[in-house]
């Protein structure tokens, strides 16, 4: 086994890999910065405290309010002025007898934001009773948080860009080097060459889904619901997907700045489509059937359902069904495609 040559391939992967500081770090260090940095960023935090100024008017109505923040001015241009600095998000103004009068920029999130709590409780302070009585029920609890949401995700994000730029990557580079007109010169078995590709990166897989999922329970309290193997079924099935999709933008690709600008231009429409930082639900009716054909939409929306909902194999199956499709299209066109030379 020592002298096989698949294996000495494969121990040649890894060399690469664990010599290459850079990228260890976007492999491993990247992902878990950016899950520290969004988790923290959009961690549950009390409503925020909106300030507004106010002429002419009743200081107590709005002191009922504990998310504002209430700032008197002696004249409309002190107010005005602190407005325009963005030291007050709203001015309410009151003449004598007249009418109530807000200054706010309303492309402004916070300006709307204040006027609607401000004129709420001006209104309630002029005796307005709301004819249908509401509660609040708020959704705390693990599982709905933005950062449950944002981990399945990243870890979707990372597979695709550890799977395409490990395989295309390494095969362009291997050769522009004319590495590989060497390799075919030698009893070495053709397919050995790009199946050392796929057994090291399955086997990286272990420690890079393994670490990633570790942090998000142990710091973040992320929950998982589903079974783990499954979800390492998800994972493999993915890399797989992505593997083949490198393979296939480096089938013809003769330097490195043509295979980035391949992978780039791939990866980057799946960033903003598929639904890693926000829903892709929030785009257009009409490129939904689009949205959802795509590899990187299929991984994220499985690990979500399986992670946060506990989903089985049999109610994630269109989405793996999506994942085997792009590997079966992928693979061979690939292959016929590729040129060693």
């Amino acid at each position: 086994m020592g002298n096989h040559p698949l294996w000495q391939l494969t121990l040649v992967r890894f060399r690469e890999f664990l010599r290459e500081p850079e990228a260890l770090f976007w492999v491993f260090g990247f992902p878990l910065l950016l899950a520290a940095g969004l988790g923290l960023a959009f961690r549950n935090t009390p409503a925020e405290v909106l300030s507004i100024g106010i002429i002419g008017t009743d200081r107590a109505a709005f002191e009922q309010v504990p998310t504002l923040a209430v700032d008197p001015f002696p004249a409309l241009e002190d107010g005005l002025r602190a407005l325009r600095e963005g030291r007050i998000a709203l001015l309410v103004e009151r003449p004598a007898g007249g009418n109530v009068v807000y200054h706010y920029d309303d492309t402004n999130p916070e300006g709307r934001d204040a006027r609607l709590r401000a004129d709420l409780a001006v209104q309630q302070s002029a005796g307005r009773q709301d004819p249908v009585a509401a509660e609040d029920q708020l959704m705390r609890e693990t599982g709905s948080r933005y950062i449950d949401f944002l981990i399945p995700g990243l870890l979707g994000m990372n597979l695709m860009g550890g799977s395409i730029w490990s395989m295309g990557f390494a095969i362009v580079d291997a050769r522009r080097r004319k590495l590989m007109k060497r390799l075919i010169a030698t009893p070495m078995p053709r397919h050995f060459f790009l199946l050392s590709f796929l057994i090291s990166r399955l086997a990286m897989l272990v420690v890079e889904v393994g670490a990633f999922l570790g942090f998000a329970v142990l710091v973040f309290g992320v929950p998982i619901r589903g079974s783990l193997a499954l979800i390492a079924g998800i994972c493999v099935l993915g890399s797989l997907a992505f593997g083949a999709m490198g393979l296939l933008l480096s089938s013809r690709a003769r330097t490195i700045e043509a295979a980035s600008g391949l992978m780039n231009l791939t990866m980057l429409p799946m960033w903003i489509l598929s639904g890693v930082f926000f829903s892709s639900q929030r785009f257009p009716d009409a490129v939904q059937p689009i949205i959802a054909a795509l590899p990187l939409t299929a991984l994220n929306d499985a690990l979500r359902a399986t992670m946060l909902q506990g989903a089985t194999l049999g109610q994630i199956a269109p989405k793996a069904g999506v994942l085997a499709a792009w590997l079966l299209v992928c693979f061979p066109i690939a292959l016929k495609l590729f040129r060693w030379r």
